[in-house]
């Protein structure tokens, strides 16, 4: 047997140990942690609703109806009325004419990916695309081909140099540790002069991009058939939990029949489709959150340059704070920390070597005080 905690203190002498935090209660931006009250900037609870009355409500009133569990996969006895109306909300709100309910957004990628292609095929993906998408290609067996990133005409090269089978695409719509976008229009054109699918994970552009919060596809003006696969979470802005996916007819029933990590798992509570409705209904009705979001990401930004601190590119809700070395961002967590202020510190291998950071998320929950109080702790603790 190979011995673990050799391996274990190595980490922990590069700074790249992880631990885990204690939250009592639905803080929300103010959680307590570890007995001592925060401000927080690093959840992906974008619009502010996963502590929402409606939300709340809509899934006790769920839970008494369809109890806390689902008891079974969809395809056996876990898919209910209630699973039933999201899928048919979430297809309506993406414009697309089905959508299939996954349990997270892990085992949607998953599921896809394996399900379009196999042994023989191609899969191209994004050098920064999130690793449930890179696992995804490498579990599909199909020969996975990684472009460098955002770069529309590398990719372009790749499916030029040709190969045998289907060619499938797959790229994040906003990078979840970048917060940057996928040049989206520029890689349909490529997928179309191709005849690749193309598959975008909107993990973090759902509900917050676009004017009706229809993600980056809405953003960037693209249809379904420019992006025959889209792929949406629902614990960011959404503020619940699980996935989806959308597409056409064909590509639903060919998910159910063939999508290993939909037809082998216990199906979501019905509680949280339930809940996920009224977010969903919030989202829509309810624009004001994202302008707020768009707001205080335009504050932060300015104040960051004024202060001149090492933001990178990003007009999305996260927003990275270059720090280079794992040493470096755990410094800075820490002195942010000691000013009552938790950001997490992201480091190899999330990200490449050389470019550890702090990842900032905002919220529309956030106050305009609350940003100005974080970038004047921003000055004091990153020097």
């Amino acid at each position: 047997m190979k011995p673990l905690l050799p391996e274990l203190e190595r980490r922990r002498a590069a700074h790249l140990y992880r631990r885990r935090r204690v939250i009592a209660g639905a803080g929300g931006v103010t959680p307590v942690v570890e007995g001592r009250p925060m401000l927080a900037f690093c959840s992906n609870d974008y619009l502010g609703l996963a502590n929402h009355p409606d939300v709340v409500r809509a899934f006790r009133a769920g839970a008494a109806r369809w109890g806390v569990g689902s008891g079974a996969a969809h395809l056996v006895t876990g898919h209910t009325a209630a699973h039933l109306a999201l899928e048919e909300a979430l297809a309506a709100f993406t414009g697309r004419p089905r959508a299939l309910l996954f349990s997270t957004g892990y085992m949607a990628n998953q599921g896809v990916v394996t399900a379009l292609v196999g042994r023989g095929d191609r899969v191209f993906g994004d050098r920064l695309n999130h690793a449930s998408l890179i696992d995804a290609a490498v579990l599909s067996r199909a020969r996975f081909q990684r472009y460098p990133h955002a770069d529309a005409r590398a990719l372009e090269r790749l499916l030029a140099a040709g190969g045998k089978g289907e060619a499938l695409v797959a790229s994040d719509g906003v990078f979840s540790m970048d917060g940057d976008r996928a040049p989206l229009t520029e890689l349909a054109a490529v997928c179309r002069r191709h005849g690749a699918w193309l598959m975008v994970d909107d993990a973090h552009g759902l509900g917050v991009l676009g004017e009706k919060g229809g993600g980056s596809l809405e953003a960037e003006g693209l249809d379904a058939e420019a992006v025959p696969v889209l792929m949406g979470t629902l614990g960011k802005a959404l503020g619940t939990f699980g996935a989806f996916v959308a597409g056409s007819e064909a590509l639903i029933e060919t998910l159910i029949q063939q999508a290993r990590s939909y037809i082998y798992t216990t199906a979501l509570p019905a509680a949280l489709a339930e809940a996920t409705r009224a977010s969903l209904h919030l989202v829509q009705t309810e624009p004001w959150r994202r302008e707020r979001l768009k707001a205080w990401v335009a504050r932060f930004r300015a104040g960051a340059a004024q202060l001149g601190l090492p933001l990178m590119a990003s007009d999305t809700p996260i927003q990275p704070l270059l720090a280079g070395t794992p040493g470096r961002a755990m410094a800075w967590a820490a002195a942010l920390e000691q000013r009552g202020i938790l950001v997490t510190p992201i480091r190899p291998p999330t990200v490449p070597e050389g470019s550890a950071r702090l990842r900032i998320t905002l919220s529309a929950a956030h106050t305009e005080a609350q940003v100005d109080r974080l970038l004047q702790a921003l000055e004091e603790a990153v020097a």
